[in-house]
């Protein structure tokens, strides 16, 4: 985990966002994950942005995840999904996301957009406490990841947790080539 220093998220709920504290509480009291197994470090909000993050932390980018949400429009609703891949990989939005939405078009949801269905700050969306109706997708190298740092709702912190532990959470998905490798 590089340089960051954690401690029991449920012991620092100054450094979660609210949706993502009251999902951890509920998630840990129903989930087989330890309760002290979720950690959260402060960090310097400025340096949120993964490469930024990892090379100020000396965090591997193999070990750290992104959340990013996606919309796609079906008979004027629209629908939302959160994809959850390593650093090291992309989204495949327009292939295998598409088509588990089952939407004509998938692309990244406007930031004022998933920031205020979210409730959470832009560049610190997490996959813990979004909205019950979205699928949490998540690539199997995220759930093969020992330790995983991935956003806390809030561009001041991060949250490290067993990858496996993201399979476990309320509508979660496991999903084989969600994610290709980027470059």
């Amino acid at each position: 985990m590089g340089t960051l220093k954690t401690e029991p998220a449920r012991t620092r709920h100054d450094l979660l966002a609210p949706p993502v504290a009251e999902a951890l509480h509920r998630w840990a009291a129903g989930a087989p994950v330890g309760v002290d197994d979720v950690l959260v470090a402060p960090i310097d909000p400025d340096l949120a942005d993964t490469a930024a993050f990892c090379a100020a932390y000396e965090v591997g980018l193999d070990v750290s995840a992104n959340c990013v949400v996606v919309a796609g429009r079906r008979e004027g609703t629209v629908r939302y999904a959160a994809c959850v891949v390593l650093a090291t990989t992309r989204a495949d939005v327009n292939g295998v996301v598409r088509r588990h939405l089952d939407v004509r078009k998938a692309s990244f949801a406007p930031m004022d957009e998933a920031v205020e269905l979210t409730g959470m700050e832009y560049g610190g969306i997490t996959p813990i406490g979004l909205p019950g109706s979205w699928p949490v997708l998540v690539d199997p190298r995220v759930v093969d990841t020992p330790y995983v740092i991935i956003g806390s709702g809030v561009r001041h912190s991060k949250i490290a947790l067993p990858g496996a532990a993201l399979r476990l959470l309320p509508t979660a998905e496991v999903v084989d080539g969600l994610a290709r490798e980027a470059g």
